[in-house]
């Protein structure tokens, strides 16, 4: 049965829809070899590995590989393994919860990590307008998110962990690095983002990738550090 065939993911050191396809995995329990395509500060993803080229038009990280399975970008990634391992569900289980789970999914990635793209070309000038701009946008979100933890859940969506945390977790990785960290006063989704330290695929994949960042000299958050 192809659920029992091994999966193989690539993905790479600094990616973050990488990491979010990669906690997902281990949280499904599956079996899966992860393929860290070569990645340099300076040249980045060049030259770019055959097999992402062949399967990703795009040419990026994440690809998954199953049996005759080829699929690209996270959140399909996210909707493939949730058919093919249903358990333990990682979106609710009524419909009105995972539609809001997968909107909140897709705004950590449409939304909110725009404005830390912007943040990335703009680290020399952090009091440009579009810098300035780039942080509130940031800031507002995350007041956003801060609120949806104002009854005492623990997760972004219901009462269970989700892709969607999985998905905001890793994207404001880059968001405190860049610049834009959350808030101290946002002190819901600073406790949200213990918990989500808390956990082993976390754990694994947040902190390769700042095993990573020290290998390369670059500094690191203190939650993230803590995960190394």
């Amino acid at each position: 049965m192809t659920q029992h065939r091994p999966i193989r993911l690539y993905s790479g050191p600094l990616s973050m829809f990488g990491a979010k396809a990669q906690i997902a995995v281990l949280e499904k329990g599956l079996e899966a070899e992860v393929v860290m395509v070569p990645f340099d500060m300076k040249a980045l993803y060049e030259p770019k590995h055959g097999e992402v080229l062949r399967i990703n038009p795009k040419r990026q990280v994440p690809v998954l590989v199953h049996g005759a399975v080829e699929i690209f970008d996270s959140t399909q990634i996210f909707e493939y393994l949730e058919d093919l391992c249903p358990e333990p569900p990682l979106w609710p289980r009524d419909i009105a919860g995972r539609a809001r789970a997968r909107l909140l999914e897709l705004q950590s990635d449409e939304v909110y990590f725009p404005h830390i793209i912007r943040l990335m070309g703009l680290q020399a000038a952090p009091t440009d307008a579009a810098a300035v701009a780039a942080r509130a946008g940031a800031a507002q979100f995350y007041a956003r998110m801060d609120s949806l933890l104002d009854d005492g859940r623990p997760w972004l969506c219901g009462d269970g962990f989700s892709y969607t945390d999985i998905a905001f977790y890793m994207a404001q990785i880059f968001g405190d690095r860049m610049g834009a960290p959350i808030p101290a006063d946002a002190t819901r989704l600073v406790a949200w983002r213990a918990w989500m330290g808390e956990r082993h695929s976390v754990r694994q994949v947040a902190g390769a990738m700042g095993r990573w960042l020290l290998s390369q000299g670059r500094p690191l958050p203190a939650f993230l550090q803590a995960l190394v």
